[in-house]
């Protein structure tokens, strides 16, 4: 089966490539937070899930929910996803549909995961010398894990930088295995 990103992403380019044509990206953003959210809550997922629902069901009961949160288009890619039971991807096309626009806006989210709190100087030294790296602005996240013993490690996008004590540890262990 394939990877649910791969079935999101090419539904997240459709609707933005739509959002930018219209100047909308803002919008497509909004609509998709919304009704991913929406397919993301505990009773709806049951809902999706349940065979016994029918697809005409599920997509009146889904859009009366979203109500006016969603336009036209919105609406139209709800049936869609319906159509093709593709409803339980909703959320990851939401996050792929994040993904092209902050590349399109230039910008990258980084996590930054420190083994303890860093201060707001060296946080913004580290964006620094990451949007150098990148060549993007980054928007960074910044969390505690005691669990990395010492040093910290940083995630944008594809990318892992890993100057933790716990993964020096980690790789010289599977190092010395082999």
């Amino acid at each position: 089966m394939a990877e649910i990103s791969t079935i999101a992403r090419p539904y997240a380019v459709a609707a933005f490539n739509l959002g930018k044509e219209q100047k909308a990206l803002a919008k497509w953003s909004e609509m998709l937070g919304f009704a991913a959210a929406v397919a993301s809550d505990a009773q709806m997922q049951v809902y999706i899930q349940d065979p016994k629902v029918v697809s005409s069901e599920l997509q009146d009961t889904f859009l009366k929910v979203c109500d006016d949160k969603l336009n036209e288009h919105g609406q139209n890619l709800i049936k869609v996803l319906v159509e093709y039971n593709r409803m339980a991807i909703l959320p990851a096309i939401a996050i792929a549909f994040e993904e092209l626009k902050a590349l399109d806006e230039g910008t990258l989210d980084a996590q930054i995961i420190a083994a303890a709190k860093p201060s707001a100087a060296a946080v913004k030294d580290l964006v620094k010398r990451l949007e150098v790296k990148f060549g993007k602005k980054i928007e960074a996240n910044v969390s505690v894990d005691s669990e990395l013993i010492g040093g910290i490690k940083i995630i944008v996008g594809d990318t892992v930088i890993d100057a933790s004590v716990k993964g020096q540890l980690q790789n010289l262990a599977y190092s010395l295995s082999a």
